[in-house]
């Protein structure tokens, strides 16, 4: 990674933001895919401002994009594109969706933007740099007993019957008016402001949430799997963000 690479990462949320932008709250086309999740015009309209860009600028590069699949699959760096990341949140007007880019060299992620491009709020975490939060430096923090974090995720209907037992077992632990709904990646970048202390979800996909660990990481949380193992290309998709890695013993064995 590199800083140019900072630059460019920055370009693509511009780009994304700009084709999203005149859809909000408008008349758009809208479909279910095959797995029944939504897809709009603004979805794909911003991916591929995207994929233009770096086909232009990293031709080399592979890309892994939620509507558009994957090219150079083999490529040691890629770049993982969600366009809109909660796009029921989009569609129902809400302004808590958001625009994930990252890039992977050999299947880790280095760097990963969050942008809300109706608030202007952008997260940017990079390997090696602190999170920066409208280029402001971002920070978790402290949370000294489970009972006194806020948990959130974005559907509980969203986790197998398995999952939910999981998750049902590690929300008893955390006091019942301090669990929030709803969110999908904006949540992440809440933890890393230091607002949630924890997210926990399941079923993610890898355009889901490789760009949110250098920003959770950068911003001084940890992000792993169920079973408490670093996020990379592999991963099967269970996720927790924690703010404060201290927390991270009790949450695992809250989830059993």
């Amino acid at each position: 990674m590199t800083p140019d690479d900072i630059r460019l990462a920055t370009a693509l949320a511009d780009a994304a933001g700009a084709a999203i932008r005149p859809y909000y709250r408008q008349a758009f086309k809208l479909e279910d895919k095959a797995d029944a999740s939504p897809v709009t015009e603004a979805d794909r309209a911003a991916e591929a401002a995207m994929r233009a860009i770096l086909e232009a600028e990293r031709p080399n590069d592979g890309i892994i994009g939620e509507e558009y699949g994957t090219v150079r699959e083999g490529a040691s760096r890629q770049w993982v594109l969600d366009p809109i990341d909660g796009t029921t949140s989009f569609i129902a007007g809400r302004p808590i969706f958001g625009t994930l880019i990252a890039l992977m060299e050999e299947g880790w992620p280095v760097l990963g933007i969050i942008d809300q491009p109706i608030a202007a709020e952008r997260w940017l975490g990079a390997a090696g740099r602190p999170t920066l939060f409208n280029g402001q430096r971002a920070k978790t923090r402290t949370c000294r007993q489970l009972d006194q974090a806020i948990l959130a995720t974005t559907s509980p209907n969203l986790f197998s019957e398995d999952e939910a037992g999981h998750f049902v077992a590690l929300a008893s632990k955390v006091a019942r008016r301090r669990i929030v709904y709803g969110g999908d990646c904006y949540n992440y970048g809440l933890v890393a402001s230091g607002h949630v202390d924890l997210v926990v979800e399941a079923g993610l996909k890898l355009y889901d949430l490789a760009a949110l660990v250098p920003i959770v990481e950068g911003a001084g949380g940890t992000m792993c799997d169920w079973s408490g193992e670093p996020l990379n290309a592999d991963s099967a998709g269970d996720v927790i963000a924690v703010g404060d890695p201290a927390r991270l013993d009790d949450i695992l064995e809250a989830l059993g």
